[in-house]
């Protein structure tokens, strides 16, 4: 193991943010995590599962918010419909120069929470 990291987001607070600056979306996600989340039943559940994965993949490549673009980390899925990573630019770049060969990655979420853990490998 490289690293791994863990976040949790307060869905209330996660929703208040999406109300206030609705471009926000724009800044945090690539285009097929918004239409994974548009498509589900409730939207900011899925979007902060996906921040909160993002977040916990900064931790486990050792840095911090700042030293990459949430956009740089895209949560995906497998054939299979379980979560996956695709790191960009200098997420991408910090992963290569830690070893990084494979990430597992587990995200859920209650009425009040989304939380995330990522594990670089």
């Amino acid at each position: 193991m490289i690293g791994s990291g863990t976040d949790l987001v307060d869905l209330d607070r996660f929703r208040t943010v999406l109300t206030r600056t609705p471009r926000i979306v724009d800044r945090l996600f690539l285009p097929g995590e918004q239409a994974y989340a548009a498509a589900r039943r409730d939207p900011p559940e899925r979007l902060a599962v996906r921040f909160a994965a993002k977040e916990a993949t900064m931790k486990a490549l050792g840095v911090g918010i700042g030293a990459s673009g949430f956009r740089e980390v895209e949560v995906v899925r497998d054939a299979e419909g379980a979560p996956s990573l695709v790191l960009h630019g200098r997420a991408a770049a910090r992963a290569e120069a830690l070893g990084v060969r494979r990430w597992l990655l587990t995200m859920t979420h209650s009425d009040t929470v989304a939380h995330a853990i990522a594990v670089a490998m």
